[in-house]
């Protein structure tokens, strides 16, 4: 099992605001690099395509209010994996918010994928200090 943690990235905003945000696929888009395309979501479901690798499919499984967000693989996906958003409280209008990502990746798999994976998570975490809601 490949177990990615991003950087743990302080957020000016409520918990509360931060798990309503992250927590209606909707709105992610607005986190995504450039390299994202074919963006399709609803609240609980998303795909994208990432330039040069797979489409990926997640879907929302879990949520504990104002604390965590479980996401899982969806459809056609190119290896299984879960995503977990973990959100913790600071303050009254701060937090930190940090992506865990673990995932079933062959020797060869997880050595070509594992720095570009773990560049994107920290990149996701970083985008969190811009919710805005």
């Amino acid at each position: 099992m490949t177990r990615i943690e991003s950087n743990k990235e302080q957020i000016e905003n409520s918990a509360e605001n931060v798990f309503a945000f992250l927590g209606d696929f909707n709105n992610f888009k607005s986190l995504m690099p450039p390299q994202v395309t074919n963006w399709s979501s609803t609240e609980n479901n998303c795909s994208f395509t990432i330039n040069g690798m797979a489409t990926i499919g997640m879907k929302i499984t879990g949520k504990t209010p104002h604390s965590l967000i479980n996401i899982s693989a969806d459809g056609k996906v190119p290896f299984n994996f879960t995503l977990d958003v973990l959100i913790e409280k600071t303050g009254e209008k701060t937090c930190t918010g940090q992506l865990v990502f673990n995932a079933d990746l062959n020797p060869m798999l997880k050595m070509m994928a594992e720095k570009p994976l773990t560049n994107f998570f920290n990149m996701l975490a970083a985008k969190m200090k811009d919710i805005r809601s």
